[in-house]
């Protein structure tokens, strides 16, 4: 029973794909508020040559 509990203890794949998906999580986060900014001001200059157009 000692030795299936070091085993367990010792083994680090979860880890890795824990530490993986918190990387995916960080880079998803950074393209919706980089996309989020773009398409704020994308959205302005689309009012503004609309309004021009007029």
């Amino acid at each position: 029973m000692k030795a299936i509990v070091a085993k367990f203890l010792k083994d680090e794949s979860g880890a890795t794909a824990i530490e993986y998906g918190l990387i995916a999580a960080g880079i998803a986060i950074a393209i919706i508020a980089a996309v989020k900014g773009v398409g704020t001001q994308l959205s302005s200059n689309f009012a503004t040559i609309s309004t021009s157009l007029k």
